[in-house]
């Protein structure tokens, strides 16, 4: 009975580990700029102050495992979508931190680690499309994927950062960051789909 035992406490864990976060979720878009206590996630919660620091941590953890939410959700997307290309990959994850605004901007100013918000996902997606995209014979075959992903990924990243400080706007954001995917994917194009990937420059407006 040990095993069954031990996995109902897993479960158990769990469950009041995803009470405290859909806690903290539902605080924040109560009152987006409200200072989030321990206390008060525990409250909304049902559960010890206690319980929140030993499932979650402290208050730096707490913005982590929203962050990780976040991509948990966006990797549910794209595997409910089949996406393999990647400026599907960029536009769900634009249109996943602008489905939530006011948890993804409070998230992002908060966790000291937010530049690293997409290491995760996108990036495993992207250097998999990236890497089809080369074997398809679109990109070159000298070009390093994996490293083109990371370009693409890290200016997304300022994109977000923008969007978050309101620098821009919803539209903004995301056509930022299909224009970096452009920019990548234009540079490395194979020369019979040269002129392909290089189409959404020439008729791109301001970004």
């Amino acid at each position: 009975m040990q095993p069954v035992e031990g996995g109902l406490r897993e479960q158990h864990k769990t469950q009041r580990r995803n009470r405290i976060l859909d806690a903290t979720r539902e605080l924040l878009r109560d009152s987006p700029e409200s200072v989030i206590s321990t206390e008060r996630i525990a409250e909304r919660a049902e559960v010890a102050p206690a319980t929140v620091y030993n499932l979650i941590g402290p208050r730096d953890k707490i913005w982590e495992a929203l962050a990780a939410g976040f991509m948990d959700e966006l990797e549910r997307r794209l595997a409910a979508r089949g996406a393999g290309d990647p400026r599907e990959v960029v536009r769900s994850t634009v249109l996943l931190f602008v489905g939530d605004p006011v948890v993804s901007r409070r998230m992002v100013r908060e966790w000291e680690a937010s530049g690293l918000v997409l290491d995760r996902s996108p990036l495993t997606q992207l250097r998999r499309a990236m890497a089809d995209a080369r074997t398809e014979g679109l990109l070159r075959a000298d070009i390093d994927t994996d490293a083109l992903a990371a370009v693409v990924a890290t200016s997304c990243v300022g994109a977000l950062h923008q969007w978050v400080a309101a620098l821009i706007d919803d539209d903004r954001f995301l056509a930022r960051a299909l224009f970096a995917l452009d920019v990548a994917l234009a540079a490395a194009a194979a020369d019979p789909h040269r002129d392909q990937l290089l189409a959404p420059l020439r008729t791109r407006g301001a970004v």
